[in-house]
């Protein structure tokens, strides 16, 4: 190849990039006309592939390092957009897209919220008045605490408070992952989980609620529970 002929000849697509992307960046996107946008990604495209030429035929430090230039600020322009533009879809999508989202799903919430608070209600009153069902849904090493000791577990994460945020973060992630897989399995993966989870509340529920212990328990549980069950 040519060097010095390559480069005359695509010297003039480099400017005209060049010019295009500073007349964006002072002035943004919007200032250019919608044939000016066409030109501006197609220029793109083929200074990226005189990018990789250049580098393939060492044509020299100077041109390669003009060209990854130019690429690297069309790249921003193009595929990055203005961090205002950023916050500003980020603005939007809680204002108007997430509210949309909940609103199209209100069926399927409130199922969820009525299998997850009937399995709650049912498990609490099962085990207030049966200790057999207690003891089928609740660890024994957890109830000889709880009954014997008067005592909950959570003290266990004294001292090693960010080790247990993060676990408890990763616990949640990880269900809220299974509840969206489930819908592979005709929904009855996610069926289970809001059960099980409705089942595990009442029941602890009730433990505590009769050792005296609701306030403490509650109290630890509503800060992320807040979070982690909706």
């Amino acid at each position: 190849m040519n060097i010095q002929r390559w480069i005359a000849r695509r010297e003039q697509s480099w400017k005209q990039l060049d010019d295009l992307l500073k007349q964006v960046e002072k002035r943004g996107l919007k200032s250019l006309q919608a044939e000016e946008i066409h030109q501006l990604a197609s220029l793109y495209r083929s200074v990226a592939g005189d990018l990789a030429r250049a580098r393939t035929q060492q044509v020299g430090t100077v041109i390669e390092q003009r060209l990854q230039t130019l690429t690297a600020r069309a790249y921003s322009q193009i595929y990055q957009g203005s961090r205002r533009q950023e916050w500003r879809a980020i603005r939007e999508f809680y204002l108007w897209g997430f509210p949309a989202v909940v609103q199209r799903s209100r069926g399927y919430i409130a199922l969820a919220v009525f299998l997850f608070v009937t399995a709650a209600v049912i498990s609490w009153w099962l085990a207030w008045r049966d200790p057999a069902f207690l003891a089928l849904v609740v660890p024994s090493d957890l109830l000889s605490q709880v009954q014997d000791r008067q005592e909950l577990w959570m003290g266990s994460i004294v001292g090693i408070e960010p080790f247990a945020s993060s676990s408890i973060m990763i616990n949640n992630i990880r269900v809220s992952f299974l509840a969206v897989a489930g819908g592979m399995t005709a929904g009855l993966l996610t069926l289970y989980i809001a059960l099980i989870n409705g089942v595990l509340i009442g029941t602890i529920g009730a433990l505590v609620g009769q050792n005296n212990l609701a306030f403490p328990f509650w109290a630890f549980v509503f800060p992320h529970g807040a979070l982690e069950y909706p």
